[in-house]
This record gives structure tokens, sequence and C-alpha cells, in this order.
């Protein structure tokens, strides 16, 4: 069998940092690399030797493709602190391009960028805060600089994903896809590629995967737990 498997990126680095927390441009792309290997592993097809061990049966990796973003060199207005920050000079912004550099030199990774709406980047309030504003539990002097992130949005990433989707599937390159991601927009596609007889698998990283989506793939297998540094996986 041959496998490709389809990365969202951002979805990937948000709960790879969540579970396994911070890490050099070179580690995270090691352990990207690392987690998507863990889903060519089949585990329907394995022998078992006189110690009674199991032995897996692998599937061949196509590709790995990965979709994401170019940092944003931008200066966007800080509502609290009254000045506008250069995000070129942040350290996200050094670790981001490093970190495309070190997937664009894996083998067998295909790199899928599309762009941030730089002109569209702007702060504002954590939820749970306006929250406590809003209640009155904190006042306009107990909100910190922390408590603001910048929302950019990204563009051409799900279009580059369902068009490779399509195309793995009418040009028959591979027998499974692997889709990292837990985003509905992706039950077209998903359609499409199963109409064509691949296998499509879905891996949400743990979190709840949206019926619509749910119903139009042909497994659930998440690897979240390996990134916590346990031997276990899910599979449903």
């Amino acid at each position: 069998m041959k496998t490709a498997i389809l990365v969202d990126g951002g979805y990937y680095r948000k709960l790879a940092k969540h579970y396994a927390g911070e890490k050099t441009p070179l580690e995270r792309a090691a352990e990207l690399e690392s987690y998507c290997r863990k889903h060519l592993r089949n585990r329907d097809v394995f022998t078992i030797d006189e110690k009674k061990q199991r032995h897996y049966q692998y599937s061949d990796l196509y590709r790995i493709f990965y979709y994401d973003c170019e940092p944003v060199a931008k200066k966007v207005y800080h509502p609290l602190l009254k000045t506008s920050i250069d995000f070129s000079k942040q350290p996200t912004f050094k670790w981001m391009n490093d970190f495309l550099v070190c997937l664009k030199e894996k083998r067998k990774f295909a790199l899928r960028l599309g762009f941030l709406a730089a002109e569209e980047a702007f702060y504002t309030l954590d939820n749970s805060i306006l929250k406590k504003f809003f209640r009155k539990e904190i006042s306009v002097d107990d909100i910190t600089e922390k408590d603001f992130f910048v929302t950019i949005r990204q563009k051409g990433v799900d279009m580059k994903i369902g068009l490779d989707i399509a195309s793995l599937a009418y040009k028959k390159q591979v027998d499974q896809i692997v889709l990292i991601a837990g985003d509905s927009d992706f039950v077209p596609a998903a359609k499409l590629a199963r109409r064509e007889g691949i296998d499509f698998i879905l891996d949400p990283m743990g979190k709840t995967v949206n019926s619509n989506l749910f119903e139009h793939i042909d497994g659930l297998r998440s690897n979240y737990k390996s990134l916590q540094k346990e031997e276990c996986e899910t599979e449903e």
C-alpha cells in the first residue's frame, strides 16, 4: 500500500506545542517526521514470531505534504502598548523561517505554502479576559500585554490541501491518504477520494471531530500520545 500524508501545519504546530512544549525548529521538524511515519504501520496486517511478538507490515510512503504559511514581516499596532510591533524582529519570525528550511531539507517532504493576510492582522483580547471584563471581574488596569494575541488569517492553505487530495485520487498515485487536520472544510475532498477508491484516514490529534467530517472518512487514528512521550496510540 502506498500512502500520502497531508499535514495542516498550523494545526499540527499548535497541538504539538500543547502536548510536547516548545522545541527548536530542528527538533520540531524531526518530531513531525517521526509523527507522520507512525501512520505507515498497518495495524491490521502483522505476523507473530516464536516469542509471540507482533511484527507489523508497513506501507510505502509516497510523500509527506506540509501546508503552512511563511511568517509575515509587518508592523501591527498593539492597543495596550500604544505602539506598533515589528513582527520581523520577533523570535517567532526567525523560528518559523528556520523550521520551514528544516522541512525543505527532509527527504519525501513537499511544502505547499499559502500566505498570511498581513494587511488584515490585528491584536485582540483573549476570550476569557473579555468575559471577565464584561462581568466586571477585572478592570482595564488589570489587563496585561500577555492577555492579547494577534489574529492573522491564512489564505490558500485549505485550497491547496483540497486540490492535492483530488489530484492524488484522480491520478491513482496512492492507495491511502492520511490527513492530519481537524477542519470540516475538507469534507468534499474526502468524499471525492473515497469515491475514487482511496482509503481515507483522519488524524485530529486527539481533538473532537466534526460529525460532518467523521461521516466521510474510512478511519480515525491519532498518535498524539506519542508526543507526550508515551508509546501508545488510539484508533477507531
